[in-house]
């Protein structure tokens, strides 16, 4: 006979709780107390990691496996991401051990009818986003009280102020672990965990996300400065007001 979970504290006073736990702490000591505090279930509820695989996907996942390998990883496979990710999902999952990927697609109904020549990413990119990776997303969060992110305050302006708990435009907790690290840090837990790197990173690749919308980063450039280059757009929408409607990037 199953049982019912015990109901949630309301969630201001859980995130309350989430903050204090981490208090006084910096580095990758505090994105793990994070991740320790966010996977207690009286604190966090139904939570899953939201990954990419990208550059720096590996770091949180590895953190992860460390606390709970059978937490479930939502992978939004656009259809449209390089095949190096692809190949390296695969790579770090078996390496770590995770044991609840779960890859999320559009509806083949859907593509074919917004997208049946592929090529919406050029004409309308919000638009792509939106269909290839903000409403599968929505729905695969359901029945979630709680996301776990890789975004990074350095990133870019729109993230310059973001906390480790906040709440997010669906009433959930989103939890962003790596919110205070500083560029290098993430590269130099790869290499002193002797973790596996995307492939991407030695042909100039800084922000990794779908091919058609990816460059290199040139010398000097901020690391998402190959997102999107030229379209006047920063972020995918998942992370944005638009997210509560399915109309609207993880880690």
């Amino acid at each position: 006979m199953l049982h019912e979970r015990p109901p949630l504290a309301p969630r201001a006073e859980r995130i309350a709780r989430l903050n204090a736990a981490i208090q006084g702490r910096s580095g990758a000591d505090l994105s793990l107390a994070a991740l320790k505090a966010a996977l207690d279930p009286a604190l966090g509820g139904r939570v899953a990691l939201v990954s990419s695989f990208g550059a720096d996907s590996v770091v949180l996942l590895d953190m992860v496996a460390q606390l709970n390998p059978s937490l479930p990883v939502l992978f939004i496979d656009t259809e449209l991401l390089f095949p190096e990710t692809l190949q390296y999902q695969c790579e770090v999952a078996a390496h770590l051990g995770l044991r609840d990927i779960r890859v999320i697609r559009a509806p083949r109904a859907e593509l074919l009818e917004h997208d049946a020549d592929g090529l919406l990413y050029h004409f309308d990119p919000d638009a792509c986003c939106a269909l290839r990776k903000v409403a599968p997303l929505a729905r695969a969060l359901a029945g979630f009280d709680g996301w776990i992110t890789g975004r990074k305050r350095y990133q870019a302006g729109t993230r310059a102020d973001m906390p480790v708990f906040e709440e997010d435009e669906a009433d959930r907790i989103k939890i962003n672990p790596l919110a205070l690290w500083q560029p290098g840090e993430a590269a130099r837990h790869v290499s002193a965990r002797n973790l596996p790197r995307h492939p991407l990173l030695d042909r100039g690749y800084r922000s990794i996300g779908c091919a058609p919308c990816t460059t290199p980063v040139r010398e000097g450039e901020d690391e998402r400065a190959g997102r999107w280059r030229g379209r006047g757009k920063i972020e995918c929408g998942l992370h944005s007001p638009a997210h509560t409607d399915g109309q609207g990037e993880a880690a």
